[in-house]
């Protein structure tokens, strides 16, 4: 992480903004088991209003990497002062520019949620498979994707183990993207699917 030699201005209006910002509406639903989450263009039109309020903008750029994309978070405050994350590199996901764009609009969201604090997704309610408390951690993986032969196994699997433990799909979904660290199953890798399947069947087996 980069920032100004100071920082005193922008934390103080970071703190007043986090006070006053309301969580963004989750309007979108994920395709996989049916998750909702706030959307990239809500989030940024709930921060708009109360970043300008306090003197705040962000900035984000793109970057590229072999088979991979980054996303760069700035927060600017009127003082002058800044606050740069570290780059977010995502798998760019099906080499199509629709790929390419769905990559980035992912990175973006995640990295302006990281960088104002704003929760954009469902919370987890303790069902489902067996959870990792473990934070959730940028991606950085320029590994092959994962195949349609693979994310299909997890889909069942996902079903399977749901109406083994007796609960819904989407809560045994949140619980294995909790402990793939937060990925979402259409950026996992050929490894990040085998260790998904191999997670789901192993709920399978104690739940049978």
């Amino acid at each position: 992480m980069n920032r100004s030699e100071t920082i005193v201005e922008i934390a103080k209006a970071l703190c007043k903004f986090q006070e006053e910002c309301p969580a963004p509406k989750k309007t979108a639903t994920n395709p996989h088991f049916k998750s909702s989450y706030a959307p990239l263009e809500e989030i940024i039109n709930t921060a708009r209003p109360h970043l300008a309020k306090n003197g705040l903008s962000v900035v984000q750029s793109t970057s590229t990497n072999g088979d991979s994309i980054g996303v760069t978070t700035l927060i600017l405050h009127s003082s002058g002062e800044f606050i740069e994350l570290d780059t977010l590199w995502l798998p760019m996901g099906k080499a199509t520019a629709q790929g390419a764009g769905s990559s980035i609009t992912y990175a973006r969201r995640y990295g302006y949620c990281a960088a104002l604090n704003i929760a954009a997704e469902d919370d987890d309610d303790g069902n489902g498979a067996s959870q990792d408390t473990k934070p959730q951690q940028p991606f950085n993986n320029t590994k092959q994707m994962a195949s349609d032969k693979q994310l299909n196994l997890i889909t069942k699997l996902v079903k399977d183990v749901s109406s083994v433990l007796n609960t819904s799909e989407q809560n045994t979904y949140k619980a294995l993207k909790k402990r793939m660290n937060g990925k979402e199953m259409e950026f996992f890798t050929i490894d990040d699917a085998s260790k998904a399947i191999a997670i789901l069947q192993g709920e399978l087996k104690q739940g049978a």
